[in-house]
């Protein structure tokens, strides 16, 4: 028994001479920071620890809850060493009413979109007085992906030079003249004219918009705030599919003047994104966004840091080189394969067609016995529902998961469908027949909507900071100039192949990208940006084949190894 007291003794005597050792140690760590000059970004240690109180509680349901011994060490440790980014309850608030803001923009652009299965039926009839020939109505369809890639192209150079609320506000102007003309309209001319208009105001919204979200949103919750512009951009269409079923074509146009006017007001309250502003030496404008965005101080503090940090190394490592030399580094080649790869494979798979086309492709499966324009109505809702789900997928389930699964339910349905309409080729339709192609279109719809997501993720988390703002305007020209050519010939491509052929196309394309999406698109859901970068700078060029180095992270992390620590 005296042993064992003895024992416990000693062990207490050690323990108290450790901490004791700890604290000196503490203290003449802290001792020599204060000695060191001070950093060229603002900071302050002595008001951090005054400030922490302020900002310990990250939003429950986003992170958990550091202790205070973490946070402490977080701050005297090295900024650049990966520390995670956490937002308070009120920073959270702040990224979401960025987020409504683009909202309101992306269901206005989504509009224009889905505006020609609303004019072409009108225009198709004898009796308007702009009566159209299918020629003329594939060139109403079409020209708006043809104008598209105008604005794209532009919106690059534009916010990197301005920034990327200023390239908003302007690219909202042309959106607001385009539906005057089509209102106004009394010629074929003019309704092509204000096609045009509105979509190279689109074009000039796509990139900026994307680019905003992915650089005011925290880690964990980017892919939600990049995807929610997708459920908004499905209401658009909805809502221009459900105004089209009762008023008249120029009404609907005045009506969707309405959209642009409030995102106007909206983007003009909002910041600057802190990556923009940091990078062009705007340093205490960052602080502040970054302050308001995150809603403390300390990370605020710590965040722009590190920003400052990585601009700096990449000024040091470009230096006397051009961004079009940076297009032969590995780590832009690879998210430049797999974004514009799946680009091609997702506009075969018919996600912008279904749209584009919904009530021609809806009256060949369904026959005489259906209302088109309500049917059309009903995949928008679909595509809305869905585009709900696939946002709060994006929240908590991995990327990689989620749209492999959407990639396989679209293949999978799409066959169906094909199968369905050869086996009742030359069959009566029954009212049977309408029920199960409306069944499996809608399946496909769902699962494919899943596609409509991805393409504005991949430009805002793969590409590097560096030059993520010009290039993400070219890319969106490629996929526009892309989707033009294809929906310019998709009714010379159904009169040959029919519907059932198109759906086993859309099938095919949709098993491809997820064999891309599967071999190469890395997990990014919950890597901050610079983890990402650091991923595609490594030598594998197949996620499947990369080797996990051994950490000290704990296996509870939901997302496994920081990116960084992937090698091969």
């Amino acid at each position: 028994m005296k042993l064992e007291e003895s024992s416990l003794e000693s062990k207490q005597v050690n323990e108290d001479r450790i901490g004791k050792e700890d604290d000196v140690n503490f203290k003449a760590d802290r001792s020599a920071q204060n000695d060191s000059p001070p950093p060229p970004y603002p900071d302050d240690a002595a008001a951090d620890y005054r400030e922490l109180t302020t900002c310990l509680t990250p939003l429950n349901t986003i992170a958990v809850k550091p202790a205070v011994a973490d946070e402490k060490r977080n701050l005297e440790g090295s900024s650049s060493g990966g520390t995670e980014i956490h937002s308070t309850s009120k920073g959270v608030f702040h990224q979401i009413l960025v987020t409504c803001a683009v909202l309101l923009l992306a269901a206005a652009c989504g509009m224009p979109i889905g505006y020609s299965a609303v004019l072409l039926p009108q225009l198709y009839n004898a009796s308007e007085p702009l009566f159209i020939d299918v020629e003329m109505g594939s060139w109403i369809a079409s020209v708006h992906s043809l104008a598209t890639p105008i604005g794209s192209f532009a919106s690059g150079p534009i916010m990197d030079r301005w920034g990327r609320k200023p390239a908003l506000l302007l690219a909202i102007v042309p959106l607001i003249s385009g539906w005057i003309f089509l209102a106004l309209a009394s010629s074929h001319i003019i309704i092509l004219t204000g096609r045009v208009v509105a979509g190279i105001s689109v074009g000039l919204i796509a990139a900026p918009a994307q680019v905003l979200l992915a650089e005011i949103a925290e880690p964990r919750l980017r892919g939600l705030l990049i995807g929610a512009p997708f459920v908004s951009y499905s209401l658009g269409i909805l809502m221009v599919y459900a105004m089209g079923s009762y008023l008249h074509w120029r009404h609907v146009a005045w009506g969707a003047t309405v959209l642009p006017v409030l995102s106007f007001i909206a983007i003009a309250l909002a910041p600057e994104t802190p990556v923009y502003l940091a990078r062009n030496n705007r340093l205490e404008e960052a602080s502040k966004a970054l302050t308001w965005l995150r809603g403390c101080p300390i990370q605020a503090k710590k965040e722009l840091r590190q920003l400052i940090e990585r601009s700096q190394k990449e000024a040091l490592e470009d230096a006397g080189r051009s961004n079009w030399k940076a297009l032969t580094e590995i780590a832009l080649i690879k998210p430049l394969i797999i974004i514009n790869g799946f680009h091609v494979l997702q506009i075969l798979s018919g996600t912008y067609l279904v749209v584009f086309y919904a009530v021609d492709i809806i009256s060949d499966m369904g026959g005489s016995d259906i209302n088109m324009m309500q049917a059309a109505v009903l995949t928008a809702v679909v595509r809305l529902a869905f585009t709900f789900v696939y946002c709060f997928l994006l929240l908590v389930m991995p990327r990689r998961m989620m749209i492999i699964g959407s990639g396989l339910g679209s293949g999978i349905s799409c066959l169906a469908i094909a199968i369905f309409m050869y086996i009742r080729l030359d069959a009566i339709k029954t009212p049977m027949d309408t029920y199960v192609a409306a069944v499996f279109i809608l399946i496909y719809i769902g699962a494919n909507t899943g596609f409509m997501t991805m393409p504005g993720i991949m430009i805002g988390e793969l590409l590097p900071a560096k030059i993520r703002g010009q290039i993400a305007g070219y890319l969106f020209t490629i996929f526009n100039l892309f989707l033009f050519g294809v929906a310019k010939g998709f009714p010379y491509v159904k009169e040959t192949l029919k519907t059932q052929g198109l759906f086993l196309v859309f099938g095919f394309a949709s098993f491809g990208a997820s064999i891309l999406l599967y071999l190469m698109l890395p997990e990014t859901k919950g890597r901050t940006l610079h983890e990402i970068e650091d991923y595609f700078q490594q030598k594998n060029w197949f996620w499947i084949t990369r080797r996990r180095e051994k950490s000290n992270r704990s296996f509870s992390d939901e997302e496994g190894e920081p990116l960084k620590n992937i090698k091969v």
